[in-house]
């Protein structure tokens, strides 16, 4: 089957703001937010190999969300 992603979804129950500012923060660190909720998970349950998930620095996607408002308006 074409296309099929190797892992299913899971939904989740998630607050839309902080939906958004994750999303804003896992692309200040290069990533997305699968990728990143795939990370945390590895290491919450001590996967072998699996490394503590570095936080992005506040500033770096924080400033973007008050420029993108700032453009906005």
């Amino acid at each position: 089957m074409p296309n099929a992603p190797k892992t299913p979804t899971r939904p989740v129950r998630v607050d839309l703001d902080e939906w958004a500012e994750f999303g804003k923060a896992a692309a200040a660190m290069g990533t997305d937010r699968s990728a990143a909720i795939r990370a945390f998970m590895a290491w919450y349950i001590h996967k072998p190999g699996a490394k503590q998930v570095k936080r992005p620095d506040r500033d770096a996607w924080k400033a973007e969300s008050s420029e993108a408002q700032g453009n906005a308006e």
